[in-house]
């Protein structure tokens, strides 16, 4: 399991777990599961999607930065 966090300066769009998530990185999209290799990427204008135990989920952002490291995802975005 992931632990996801995606925040903007407004709020916090969503904290809680996650079974995987996708994002729109600088260099063209790129998919996180568990136990991904820790990284730091800028993020382009696209959409989130991410995987929980409710269903699939989306958000529409306009770039931001995403970390990764031990099964921990954090997201900061401009919606």
């Amino acid at each position: 399991m992931i632990t996801l966090n995606i925040v903007s300066p407004e709020k916090v769009v969503y904290a809680g777990a996650a079974d995987r998530i996708v994002v729109p990185g600088t260099m063209g999209q790129f998919e996180i599961l568990e136990n991904h290799a820790p990284l730091i990427s800028s993020l382009d204008k696209g959409e989130i999607r991410y995987a929980t135990a409710d269903g699939e989920h989306s958000v529409a952002v306009e770039g931001g930065f995403v970390e990764v490291k031990k099964n921990q995802v954090d997201i900061c975005v401009e919606i």
